[in-house]
């Protein structure tokens, strides 16, 4: 008995993949995917080679670089699979930015950027194990997958 399943797959768009589990919803929302009435295809916690990953195909969308960039700080490990008549043209593997601007808040509640106009401002560092955010207001570091949970 064959337990996998196929998707349908995508003629033009994009296909984000390697994303580790749990993070897909983070990048749905992030781009507000959900909102642009484009078809996506959305797996969660799916089978990979290197342990459970989400993947995201949405149909007529292309990332470009910078974009690309932003999908690094939710998903360090994924790829960006550029689709046009149906194959890939194109793979982009995300590079991390070395400042974030307007993307997080600061998850200390004692930042001073939390009662001032100012933008979530992050310097981009390497960490033990993971890259780390480090607040341009207040000045602490915070690991990635954590700044991206607080910012539900």
């Amino acid at each position: 008995m064959d337990n996998t399943m196929t998707v349908e797959a995508i003629e033009n768009g994009t296909v984000i993949d390697h994303i580790p589990a749990g993070f897909g919803l983070a990048i749905l929302r992030h781009f507000k995917l959900d909102e642009g009435g484009n078809r996506i295809t959305v797996g969660f916690n799916l089978k990979g080679k290197r342990g459970n990953k989400d993947l995201i195909k949405i149909q007529n969308i292309r990332f470009d670089e910078k974009e690309a960039a932003q999908i690094a700080l939710f998903a360090p490990t994924a790829t960006v699979n550029v689709i046009e008549n149906f194959k890939v043209i194109k793979k982009i593997k995300p590079t991390l930015p070395e400042k974030v601007v307007g993307i997080f808040a600061c998850p200390n509640d004692n930042c001073a950027s939390h009662g001032e106009p100012v933008v979530g401002t992050f310097a981009v560092k390497s960490g033990k194990n993971e890259p780390r955010l480090k607040c341009f207001f207040c000045e602490k570091s915070y690991p990635i997958s954590w700044v991206v949970k607080h910012n539900k």
